[in-house]
């Protein structure tokens, strides 16, 4: 199948070699320029857990002290990945979902209570907020911030007249905006007919919906792989 990926490199690099794999045509469309937010340094002597729903803020993390042994609450596999190459050794990892990682902050030790949620400028879900009704004092850090890119490249302009998209992956809001975006702009509607958005969320699937497309789907992170054989197989 041809699949474009709408994710910085550095962020799908490992998934792409996976479909590359499975002989999936790759056709790679960032759709976010990501840069750093250049926060002050965090000192996590002054809370008891850091939570990260995105690589990114992991990429971008930066610490006034080498405490690495602090509790780190992780959306998905990936991230906690990230963490443990740069040292952190007591992570804990969700299914890749933010409401599922709430629930395993809630029920995990209730002594840590002084949270700092690091994550990007723009979220899909407040986690901050929620879990401050569940009586947490949590500490928004903005490190990264993302812009949307709009340009298509010529290179990606070919491969997509030549090997019309039968899946697209979006892994946000902001991605999906530009993405939609991108189409418009390039008059690229009638390549995508037979291409199905796989959303990582609901909320993004609406959106896509909204706009008008006929074909979407939604993908649990870590699962691109599975639903798309799915898919092929019928």
């Amino acid at each position: 199948m041809n699949i474009i990926f709408t994710r910085p490199l550095i962020d799908s690099e490992d998934l792409m070699v996976n479909f590359f794999s499975s002989k999936h045509k790759i056709i790679h469309m960032p759709t976010l320029s990501i840069s750093s937010a250049n926060m002050k340094p965090i000192n996590t002597k002054k809370f008891d857990g850091l939570i990260f729903t995105s690589a990114n803020a992991v990429r971008f993390l930066n610490l006034e002290n080498e405490e690495k042994n602090i509790k780190c609450f992780c959306v998905g596999s990936l991230t906690e990945r990230s963490l443990r190459i740069k040292g952190f050794n007591n992570t804990i990892a969700a299914s890749g979902t933010v409401n599922t990682l709430k629930n395993i902050i809630i029920n995990s030790d209730k002594n840590l209570k002084n949270l700092a949620y690091i994550c990007g400028d723009v979220i899909s879900y407040d986690l901050d907020k929620e879990l401050s009704k569940e009586g947490y004092k949590v500490s928004k850090i903005i490190n990264y911030v993302s812009s949307k890119i709009t340009v298509l490249s010529e290179k990606s302009m070919d491969l997509i007249k030549k090997y019309p998209p039968n899946i697209a992956l979006i892994y946000s809001k902001r991605s999906a905006e530009s993405f939609d975006e991108i189409i418009r702009k390039y008059s690229l509607a009638e390549l995508m007919t037979q291409c199905i958005v796989m959303c990582i969320s609901k909320k993004i699937e609406d959106f896509f919906k909204s706009k008008g497309w006929k074909k979407t789907d939604v993908f649990n992170p870590g699962e691109e792989l599975i639903k798309i054989d799915q898919i092929k197989n019928g």
